[in-house]
C-alpha cells in the first residue's frame, strides 16, 4: 500500500504541458527517472521522447534502431553526415545525430508549424544545426535536390497512421533520388500479423532498391504484437554485420531480415503505388498511448 501511494503521487506530481496545435493537442509529459526528459504525445499518441541532459538516451525502441543504423552508416567512425528527417515529433533522432556526429548538416520537414513552435519553446534546439522546414514530408523531399543526402529517414504519423501518399512506391522513388551513392533510407512503419501492410512495404522498397533490409523485434515478426519495423534501402551494400551486432546486443533486440528474408518476405505483396496507397493499419487501443 505504501509503495502504490508513494507511485500516485510521483504520477500526479509529474509535469504536463498542453498546447493545441495546427493538427492536434499536443502535451509533454516529464519523466519521472529523468529530471530534464519528456514525452511528446498527440490527441493521445505518444510520438518522442526527449532526455535533454542527454541527447544519446533512446528510449522507444524504434528510434533506437534508428539510431544503430546512423551509427553503423560510413564511416564508421565519427563523422558528419547529410540527414533528411520527414517527420520531427521532438527532433529525438536529429539531436542524437547531432550528439554522435557533429557538424552533420540536418534538416527536418514538419507539417505543423504550430508544434515546431511548441517543440522549440519548450525543448530548444538552438545551437545543434538542425533546420526545420514547415511542409508537407512529400514535398519536402521533392524539393531536395538530387545526390545530396546520406540517409533519409520517413518518421510521420498522423493520427497514429502514416498517410498513404508516403506510402507508395512513387515516394520511395523520391527518397531514393535524393540520395548520395551509398546513401540509406529508413522508413518507420507499424503493423502486425499476417503483416500485409508492411509486406506491400517491403516491395516497394524491393522494386527500388537493390538492397532492403528490415530491423524488426521477433514478437512482431511472428506474431501477435502490433509494433514498428525499420525498412531500409540502398543502391550501396547495408552494413549488415555492424546493424546485426547492435541491435542482437540492444537491451531491446530485433533481427535483422537481409535482403533475401526481406523480399521471401515481401512474397507476391502488390507494389503501392500513388493511385493504389493506403495509410498504415489503426493500431490497437492504447498501442502508443501516453507512459504509464
Amino acid at each position: 500500500m505504501i509503495g502504490g501511494m508513494r507511485n500516485r503521487e510521483r504520477r500526479e506530481a509529474t509535469a504536463v504541458v498542453r498546447a493545441e496545435v495546427d493538427h492536434a493537442v499536443a502535451e509533454l509529459v516529464g519523466d519521472l527517472d529523468r529530471p530534464h526528459a519528456w514525452t511528446l504525445i498527440l490527441d493521445g499518441t505518444a510520438q518522442s521522447h526527449v532526455d535533454l541532459d542527454d541527447p544519446t538516451h533512446l528510449e522507444f525502441e524504434y528510434v533506437r534502431r534508428l539510431g544503430h543504423v546512423v551509427d553503423a552508416l560510413e564511416p564508421a567512425s565519427p563523422a558528419a553526415l547529410r540527414v533528411l528527417h520527414l517527420g520531427g515529433g521532438a527532433l529525438t533522432l536529429a539531436r542524437y545525430v547531432a550528439a554522435t556526429r557533429p557538424a552533420s548538416w540536418q534538416r527536418v520537414v514538419e507539417l505543423d508549424a504550430a508544434l515546431v513552435e511548441f517543440i522549440g519553446d519548450r525543448l530548444p534546439s538552438d545551437g545543434l544545426g538542425i533546420e526545420v522546414l514547415v511542409d508537407d514530408a512529400r514535398r519536402g523531399l521533392e524539393d531536395t535536390p538530387a545526390g545530396t543526402v546520406d540517409l533519409v529517414v520517413l518518421d510521420v504519423f498522423a493520427g497514429a497512421r502514416i498517410p498513404a501518399h508516403l506510402t507508395s512506391v512513387d515516394f520511395v522513388r523520391a527518397a531514393a533520388r535524393v540520395l548520395r551513392p551509398g546513401g540509406v533510407y529508413a522508413a518507420n512503419i507499424a503493423d502486425a500479423a499476417p503483416l500485409s501492410f508492411a509486406r506491400a512495404q517491403m516491395a516497394a522498397l524491393g522494386t527500388v532498391f537493390p538492397e532492403v533490409a528490415v530491423l524488426v523485434a521477433p514478437a512482431v515478426l511472428h506474431g501477435p504484437r502490433f509494433g514498428n519495423l525499420v525498412l531500409l534501402g540502398t543502391h550501396a551494400d547495408l552494413p549488415v554485420a555492424r546493424l546485426t551486432r547492435r541491435t542482437a546486443g540492444d537491451p531491446f533486440p530485433a533481427r535483422l531480415l537481409t535482403d533475401a528474408q526481406t523480399r521471401q518476405l515481401a512474397g507476391s505483396a502488390a507494389v503501392p503505388t500513388d493511385a493504389t496507397a493506403a495509410p498504415s493499419p489503426v493500431p490497437p487501443p492504447g498501442f502508443f498511448g501516453r507512459p504509464a
